[in-house]
């Protein structure tokens, strides 16, 4: 039983990749992920992007060791100690640099989160700048929120396990993926300084009413009236359900970077060209919705649409129920299985829990030895609610108890 924790737990296919690497991570358990896309005739191994977070992870941490296969099919991580920002561990004044190539089909956010999810368990504060061609700030196609959303409906969550000091998302500059899907070349820096010993247990059973509705409309390299259309038309949908409605416009110039083309390799040229929209709602008892749209690559939606999809995406993911949305419940049930030895509770709606994405997380908790869950219908008059009631692991941030 002594050399059980050295056994890689064994994983297949490339879904869950980001999840799994956290949770392994956080437990300290390696693992192995074989059959990464290996029937893809043009592509098959590990993406861009989860290299690129596998480089994340290794700058982060100290002691980690990766190993891929000659094909790239298969993966074998054995996590170290999770250092941050520390002197000595590649930062440079206190800042790691992380630079995404170009190529990367991900937004920012597919990073933000998993770095975020290890910051307070880091022996330093976390300070991480986002560089080079391949960062987009933008909600993408694939199904990223923005670094907007990440900032306003995914950070504040944290102060609900006694997490909220020193915590800020920085978006340098911005990006879309602009035509044609080639964009990127933003620039976004986390300082995450708030480290726990232990997350608090956490119960959130009451979903309040919706007090307020906050939003930031962006486009770049295009005009700014863009931003006033999607305003005018999401507020004349939201603006009925909630007075206090009020979205922020930013406009920025679009980045450049070095031109490809043979008529002119030596010029520079736009790019990471588009506009978008990104609303949260926040309830009376502190519960936060968010919704995230964007131009698509290949243009020719109006901002008026864009403005009302978004509108209504906001008050269907409100209408699924819970205390927390889609895009925050994975966050949410790992800080609770990595918080104090006690039971924490947390209401959520059925057809969130029931999603493919949320029954995988608890199955690959259970394999990394933490803690099943917990079921029970909610109150009356909730009957689209589900509790979910979790045991927190209880070992905490070892780095802490190191230092």
């Amino acid at each position: 039983m002594s050399d059980l924790p050295h056994v890689p737990i064994r994983f297949t296919t490339q879904k869950a990749f980001a999840s799994r690497l956290i949770l392994a991570t956080l437990t300290g358990r390696p693992i192995r992920i074989s059959q990464i896309r290996p029937s893809s005739p043009t592509n098959p191994g590990l993406a861009p992007h989860e290299i690129s977070l596998l480089r994340l992870l290794e700058a982060v941490t100290n002691g980690s060791t990766i190993t891929i296969s000659y094909t790239g099919t298969v993966l074998e991580y054995r996590p170290g100690l999770i250092t941050g920002s520390a002197p000595g561990s590649g930062a440079s004044g206190g800042v790691i640099q992380h630079e995404v190539a170009a190529g990367c089909a991900r937004g920012v956010s597919y990073f933000l989160i998993p770095l975020c999810l290890l910051a307070p368990f880091s022996k330093s504060p976390m300070n991480v700048k986002f560089t080079g061609p391949g960062v987009v700030t933008s909600a993408t196609p694939t199904g990223d929120i923005s670094a907007d959303s990440v900032r306003t409906a995914i950070l504040p969550l944290y102060s609900k396990f006694g997490i909220s000091n020193s915590i800020e998302l920085r978006i340098l500059r911005r990006s879309n993926l602009g035509p044609r899907g080639k964009g990127g070349a933003g620039e976004v820096q986390l300082v995450f300084g708030h480290q726990v010993r232990l997350p608090k247990t956490l119960h959130l059973l009451n979903t309040g009413r919706i007090k307020r509705i906050r939003g930031v409309a962006y486009c770049t390299g295009v005009p700014v009236s863009n931003n006033a259309r999607m305003i005018e038309a999401a507020r004349g949908i939201l603006n009925p359900m909630t007075a206090d409605t009020y979205v922020f416009s930013d406009l920025s110039s679009a980045p450049y970077l070095p031109n490809k083309e043979k008529a002119n390799a030596s010029g520079k040229a736009k790019t990471g060209i588009g506009f978008g929209l990104s609303l949260v709602a926040e309830s009376s008892t502190g519960c936060l919705y968010s919704a995230d749209v964007v131009s698509p690559p290949a243009g020719g939606v109006p901002p008026e649409d864009l403005g009302q999809q978004c509108a209504h995406q906001l008050l269907e993911t409100v209408a699924a129920g819970g205390t927390v949305s889609l895009v925050a419940a994975p966050t949410m049930l790992t800080l609770m299985a990595m918080s104090s030895e006690d039971v924490g509770r947390l209401q959520v709606g059925k057809d969130i829990i029931s999603t493919e994405e949320i029954i995988g997380l608890g199955r690959d908790m259970k394999a990394f030895g933490l803690r099943g869950w917990g079921f029970r219908e909610a109150a009356t008059g909730q009957e689209n609610d589900i509790v979910v009631s979790i045991v927190g692991r209880g070992d905490g941030n070892v780095g802490r108890k190191i230092s």
